[in-house]
């Protein structure tokens, strides 16, 4: 494919960018397609700990790509096949085992936050606007991106943000829950660099079995599992922890070996 989505691996950290700014980074269906190919890559790096998603141009991204429409849903088998690929699209990037953070600028919209909220963390600048707008165009939004939303922001603001449609500033989705932190315009690569060092610092053994314990309990599971059990033992028998346990006692910071 050409250049759409573009992913660098710098240090500990890959940058996954959304590359159409000329569309505001309208996701085509080769874009959707292409996604869970490209994230299966930057798991097995072992060069990378962090992934990034971003947008070119100022601007995260404006939603699906509407001037395929007319195609994409000129069929019921052609609706579902377009379906199909947004979905698998959106899993990769909830289920990918590292930790991952959207940096949000401009426009944050339709299939763009739906992105976003797959990600772990949502960083964004003080010009951000952000909606899911199924309600402006008479769709539906899937039950999996449904439930992120509702994750991020409970359920009556998740019900004003499809009922009606409308862009959330940023301010507003800072304290509704749809973004985590945020920052300047002119500081946020510095924040997100931040945010990533601090998760490449510690332990990724950690971070991965954290992500996939909160995943469970965000679907409901209550209860120790016999994967969760043997995770708590093999903690305590690797690598990483000797190497914490030996930093703490020598009063150095550690240098974690799993990758």
């Amino acid at each position: 494919m050409d250049d759409a989505l573009r992913v660098e691996v710098s240090g500990d950290v890959a940058t996954l960018t959304l590359n159409r700014p000329e569309t505001k980074n309208a996701l085509t269906l080769t874009m959707w397609s292409t996604l869970p190919g490209l994230l299966a890559e930057v798991a097995a790096d072992r060069a990378a700990k962090v992934l990034v998603v971003r947008g070119a141009g100022g601007t995260f991204a404006a939603g699906a790509n509407i001037g395929e429409f007319e195609t994409v849903y000129a069929t019921p088998e052609s609706t579902r096949a377009y379906f199909d690929r947004v979905g698998e699209a959106m899993e990769a990037l909830a289920a990918f085992e590292k930790p991952t953070i959207a940096m949000i600028e401009g426009a944050c919209v339709g299939g763009g936050l739906g992105l976003a909220l797959a990600c772990d963390l949502r960083i964004a600048a003080a010009d951000a606007r952000l909606a899911l707008t199924p309600a402006k165009l008479g769709l539906v939004y899937s039950l999996p991106d449904t439930r992120r939303l509702v994750q991020a922001v409970g359920l009556s603001r998740a019900k004003d943000i499809l009922f009606t449609g409308r862009l959330i500033g940023a301010e507003e989705a800072l304290a509704i829950g749809l973004v985590d932190a945020l920052h300047a315009q002119d500081t946020l690569v510095a924040a997100v660099a931040e945010k990533t060092a601090q998760i490449a610092a510690a332990s990724q053994w950690t971070a991965r079995r954290a992500k996939a314990i909160v995943s469970l309990i965000a679907d409901g599971e209550t209860g120790e599992t016999d994967e969760t059990a043997r995770w708590l033992i093999e903690a305590v028998e690797g690598e990483d922890f000797r190497e914490g346990r030996d930093a703490f006692l020598g009063k150095r910071k550690p240098a974690f070996p799993f990758r």
